[in-house]
């Protein structure tokens, strides 16, 4: 992953905003559903399941929405700044490699989550009883 990234950072505005990029595709994938998931439940202490549920996919896609955007604004500044350098153009921009690896991450992240500490088992032990 390092390899394919290593190529779009050209200086220090640019390692700033791939390094922003990273932090904004990791709160899509993990600050956002957690984060909605939080505030979710704290609204059904006080009120119904349904008013929780809709308030919070209502703000999960409202938030992700928001994030799109504001990550496909540093990657359209990302590209300015290698063209102002007459640095070639990257297929795809940084935004693609990051928001698949911060995927990965976040996707192992939650198997280690889910299998190691959440008490979990992958199969039913006590299935027949």
């Amino acid at each position: 992953m390092l390899k394919r990234l290593r190529p779009l950072i050209s200086g220090p505005v640019s390692g700033l905003l791939v390094a922003l990029m990273l932090v904004g595709c990791l709160g899509l994938w993990i600050g956002v559903p957690l984060g909605w998931l939080w505030i979710g439940s704290q609204i059904q202490g006080s009120a119904s399941l349904g008013t929780a549920l809709a308030i919070t996919m209502v703000g999960v896609i409202t938030t992700v929405l928001l994030l799109a955007g504001v990550l496909s604004w540093l990657n359209r500044k990302h590209a300015e700044l290698r063209e102002a350098r007459n640095l070639p153009s990257s297929r795809g921009g940084a935004l693609e490699p990051i928001l698949v690896a911060s995927a990965g991450f976040a996707a192992l992240g939650f198997a280690i989550w889910f299998f190691g500490f959440s008490g979990a088992s992958p199969v039913p032990i006590n299935a027949g009883n």
